[in-house]
């Protein structure tokens, strides 16, 4: 089966569909015929709108598009959501933290437990839940330090 993405004006995803593999093009069945235009010509007669092909295991345009992702026709790929105003695009074109990922992930607790760890966007930093209370990452020194 072939996934097509339906874009807005601003080229954000608003659904994904699903189309038979056995739709013709010019070059034989849109099953052989991965980002065939005809595949999007077809959505587009279809349904209107305008029309992206995306790939269920990422094998072209970067990812699997889901609702709310960018269409980037200049890179012809699919880009996350931003996840908080503060991330940046890396060179993958990977949303990234503007302070690296804690490199301690656990404490000692009843035995070896996680940290219940996110990102804390009005501070900018990461934050961990011991099971007790809330920590935040200080990178400088590699430490999770409480919150008062």
């Amino acid at each position: 089966m072939a996934h097509f993405a339906r874009l807005d004006e601003n080229n954000i995803v608003q659904e994904v569909l699903v189309i038979a593999n056995d739709v013709p093009t010019a070059d034989g069945p849109l099953g052989e015929n991965d980002m065939h235009v005809d595949g999007e010509t077809y959505c587009t007669n279809l349904l209107g709108g305008t029309w992206k092909q995306t790939s269920y295991n990422d094998s072209f345009r970067g990812k699997y598009a889901s609702a709310g992702d960018t269409y980037d026709a200049v890179k012809d790929k699919f880009i996350k959501l931003q996840p908080y105003p503060s991330w940046v695009l890396d060179d993958r074109d990977l949303w990234t933290s503007p302070v690296a990922y804690p490199s301690i992930t656990t404490f000692t607790g009843d035995g070896i437990e996680p940290y219940n760890i996110e990102w804390d966007e009005d501070n900018i930093r990461w934050r961990g839940y011991n099971g007790t209370n809330w920590n935040y990452w200080d990178p400088d020194t590699s430490t999770w330090i409480a919150i008062p």
